[in-house]
């Protein structure tokens, strides 16, 4: 089970979560000692966080959308999770399980701020087709068959329907595609050509886009890099914004000049309107045995990245970061099933309030920002 079983065990337990009080996380001081981002007098693109909690309560879920609400003007509804594909199909009854989810992220909407909603069409590991609820994938002869097509156009009419976002992200990660299932990319390809002119006609106002990881663009493990490179570049450029998904540290990533290398590649390749739609750094320590993997981190690398995020999407006139997970998540990590524990453990230290509700390094600079 990977990164999409922990979605969706999350999304379960707040489709199901009765209304709770609110909680508030402990602020720090926000001055601006060190004068970062001082020579700006305001800021030029939208800046906020994912909706993922930290805890298996709706009061965590209550205050994370309180969070949001005060310190955000956008924020990332993330669906990557299972896609009744049957149901669609066969114009069956959806799943209370997925029809629960969505309700209860359209419940917490927050008025006056912008909403971005990222769906997955791919599994976890972005090899194949998202699990039905069944746990099985549909039959077809190449992603572009019509009844993939109609099933999916269906999926995110549905859930732009009941979330009426400002930004929509068709399909996440798509590049990661492209490097497990190459055989699949012309298929997928075709797919969203139509999927795209579809939903467009539906929703003219509507902007949209597919995502692509930076971590997995910026020098690319493959044997050909200049040509996936290519491909997927061209293939950003063509959607009305590039949507970016990066996480520093799987790439290596330490220190400003490190970070602002992977910026500087990703300006000279792209050129369409920038958006990360999700991005986060490590503030400590990351040991997972099961993966035999070890990751040196803290909170002043993670600041830095942020700084160096925050000043790129200034320059570059970004669209709009989304900050993945504001608070660490160590009481939700608690209850994890077994088998996406050492999964689920990656993300844990990411976010800019530590899992006692203190602030980090990072917040501040998120607050010198969000100020502006």
């Amino acid at each position: 089970m990977k990164k999409r079983s922990i979605h969706l065990f999350l999304a379960i337990i707040t489709a199901t979560l009765l209304w709770g009080c609110q909680e508030e996380e402990t602020n720090p001081d926000n001055g601006n000692s060190d004068g970062f981002f001082s020579e700006y007098s305001s800021r030029n693109f939208a800046m906020g966080f994912s909706t993922w909690a930290y805890a298996p309560t709706a009061e965590s879920v209550d205050a994370t959308y309180q969070f949001i609400g005060s310190k955000s003007d956008v924020y990332s509804e993330h669906i990557d999770s299972n896609i009744p594909w049957r149901a669609w199909m066969n114009d069956l009854p959806l799943p209370q399980e997925f029809t629960n989810e969505i309700a209860g992220r359209a419940s917490r909407k927050i008025p006056g701020v912008q909403l971005t909603v990222s769906v997955s069409l791919l599994n976890s590991s972005r090899n194949e087709l998202a699990f039905d609820f069944d746990g099985t994938v549909p039959e077809y002869t190449a992603l572009n068959d019509a009844e993939i097509e109609n099933a999916y156009v269906k999926h995110l009419e549905y859930i732009t329907n009941q979330l009426d976002p400002d930004y929509l992200i068709l399909a996440i990660e798509v590049n990661e595609l492209l490097l497990h299932a190459p055989e699949k990319w012309a298929g997928y390809k075709l797919l969203m050509a139509n999927v795209r002119d579809r939903i467009k006609q539906q929703f003219p106002s509507l902007s949209i886009s597919e995502s692509v990881t930076l971590h997995n663009l910026y020098k690319p493990d493959v044997a050909n890099p200049e040509e996936f490179i290519d491909e997927i570049v061209d293939y950003a450029n063509s959607l009305e914004f590039a949507a970016i998904s990066f996480y520093p540290f799987f790439k290596g990533l330490k220190t400003q000049q490190d970070f602002q290398q992977a910026f500087n590649f990703l300006h000279q390749q792209i050129d369409r309107p920038i958006a990360f739609a999700e991005t986060s750094h490590l503030s400590e320590d990351l040991t997972v045995d099961a993966f035999d993997l070890f990751i040196a981190g803290n909170e002043s690398e993670q600041n830095d990245y942020l700084e160096t995020l925050l000043t790129n999407a200034q320059e570059q006139d970004y669209e709009y970061i989304i900050w993945w997970a504001h608070r660490d998540y160590n009481e939700l990590w608690e209850i994890f099933p077994e088998e996406v524990q050492d999964l689920g453990k990656i993300w844990i230290s990411n976010g800019i309030v530590n899992e006692d509700g203190a602030a980090k390094k990072a917040l501040s600079t998120w607050e010198i920002v969000s100020n502006k």
